[in-house]
């Protein structure tokens, strides 16, 4: 029995020693095939940077506002009334639609002043930021872009944004029919309210607001369609979460 038993520890406790070996393997394989931060944090500054880039390509021509429902801007919503008794009481009809295109006009003009600010806010990604973005909701890197880029985005489309309110005419548009609405308003006895819409405020929000909603549905495209995910360490990175 001694024999017997010298003969099996001989025979398999090199396969013992071996084994944890084994393990320590694979689990070295396994971490090589995961995500390292460097990785994290170029994917996600590749899936900003593509939903950003394709945003202000598709806003910044000719019906990139105007033409797409989904962030066209109307007339504003506080002037509603406004616009109502323009419409059907002043049958100014033609002048309000041309006043609406010509609105959306100036924030297609402007729109390419996003570019370096997302830029800026895209290369100060920390691997904190990537990893929370990476993990969060389906919007989390928009989310993202839009604490870090608001207020510049809105100090620099502002004055963007006046002057092409100017330059195709929204603005002497805007002054014409408000000038004739707060005439009637202002002798109204309380029945119509006049207007004092902050014009270019106005615009720039609607025009950052359309923006955000478009990288919103490029980051929700590259998360959910592999076939969005353009480039090797976008595959790599979002296909993590496949």
């Amino acid at each position: 029995m001694k024999t017997s038993s010298f003969i099996f520890k001989l025979l398999f406790l090199p396969v013992f020693l071996i084994m944890p070996l084994f393990f320590n393997s694979c689990e070295l394989l396994n971490e090589e095939g995961g995500l390292t931060e460097e990785q994290v944090i170029e994917g996600l500054k590749e899936a900003l940077k593509v939903g950003t880039v394709n945003t202000v390509a598709e806003t910044n021509q000719t019906d990139g506002y105007f033409g797409n429902a989904l962030i066209k801007i109307p007339f504003p919503q506080e002037a509603a009334t406004a616009e109502n008794y323009i419409r059907n009481t002043l049958n100014l009809n033609s002048v309000v639609d041309e006043f609406i295109l010509k609105l959306n006009r100036a924030a297609e003009d402007a729109s390419i002043k996003a570019k370096p600010i997302f830029v800026d806010a895209i290369v100060n990604i920390t691997i904190t930021d990537a990893w929370n973005i990476l993990k969060g909701q389906n919007n989390a890197a928009t989310t993202y872009l839009h604490d870090k880029t608001y207020t510049g985005l809105y100090n620099a489309f502002k004055p963007d944004i006046n002057t092409s309110l100017s330059s195709v005419g929204a603005a002497q548009l805007w002054n014409s029919l408000t000038t004739q609405y707060n005439n009637i308003a202002n002798y109204s006895f309380g029945l119509l309210d006049p207007v004092n819409t902050d014009l270019p405020d106005y615009a720039t929000s609607k025009a950052l607001d359309g923006l955000f909603k478009l990288i919103e549905k490029e980051e929700e495209k590259i998360r959910i369609d592999p076939a969005a995910r353009v480039t090797e360490i976008l595959q790599k990175v979002f296909g993590e979460l496949d």
